[in-house]
């Protein structure tokens, strides 16, 4: 759900039901509830409460962008760990030389452990000889 440019200020103005600019809990409960959604006034106050930049009580334009690209970076973040945990088959927390020849092999790439074992050191920033997610994270920018 990738969200650029004027797109952020669309969305605002389908939420802010009575243009004022910002978006009040009424308004975030009820446009969720027309999209088929359900949240109750209490939630709607908790997500205002907690993404409201300025203390005013309702969500501007920069305080939904903070929230769009919070979900975005958080689906990210859950994509990356999927694919890392293909690559982490026996759940160690890292993928060894070993683990990516043999995921390497699975998409049609036959590469030599030392290639493998080259291929980690590139983005090995702790020098342990095999990655962690944070170190695939850094891989995968």
């Amino acid at each position: 759900m990738m969200i650029k440019g004027g797109e952020y200020e669309r969305v605002l103005r389908y939420l802010d039901e009575d243009g004022d600019g910002k978006i009040s809990a009424c308004e975030l409960r009820n446009r969720i509830g027309m999209l088929g959604g359900e949240v109750g006034l209490r939630e709607a106050e908790m997500v205002i409460a907690a993404m409201d930049s300025d203390g005013d009580g309702f969500l501007c334009l920069e305080d939904l962008v903070k929230m769009m690209e919070g979900v975005e970076e958080e689906e990210k973040v859950k994509d990356l760990r999927e694919a890392f945990d293909l690559y982490d088959r026996e759940r160690c927390g890292f993928i060894t030389p070993k683990a990516l020849k043999r995921m390497l092999k699975k998409l049609g790439e036959s590469k030599s452990m030392d290639q493998c074992r080259a291929m980690i050191a590139r983005f090995d920033l702790n020098g342990d000889g095999m990655l962690s997610f944070e170190e695939f994270r850094v891989m995968m920018k």
